[in-house]
C-alpha cells in the first residue's frame, strides 16, 4: 500500500467517521470510518518505515581492473 493510498484510506475514513451522519441496515458507518482511518495510518506508517529503511540502505561498487603490460 503507497502513501497514496493511505491518505485516500484516511480520508474516506474521517468523512464516514465524523460528517456522516446516516445508517445502513447492520451496518455502522462510524466504526466502518474508524476502522479505514486505523488501516490508513497503519498502512501510511510500514510505507514510511519502509522507505526509510531503503533510503539508508548504501549499495557500493568495485570496479576491478587489471592491465597486463607485456
Amino acid at each position: 500500500m503507497g502513501i497514496g493510498v493511505s491518505v485516500f484510506l484516511l480520508a474516506v475514513g474521517g468523512i464516514l467517521a465524523f460528517a456522516v451522519a446516516d445508517r445502513l441496515s447492520g451496518v455502522d458507518l462510524t466504526t466502518v470510518g474508524w476502522i479505514l482511518m486505523g488501516a490508513g495510518a497503519l498502512g501510511l506508517a510500514v510505507t514510511l518505515l519502509f522507505a526509510n529503511q531503503a533510503r539508508r540502505t548504501s549499495h557500493t561498487t568495485v570496479h576491478e581492473r587489471r592491465d597486463l603490460h607485456d
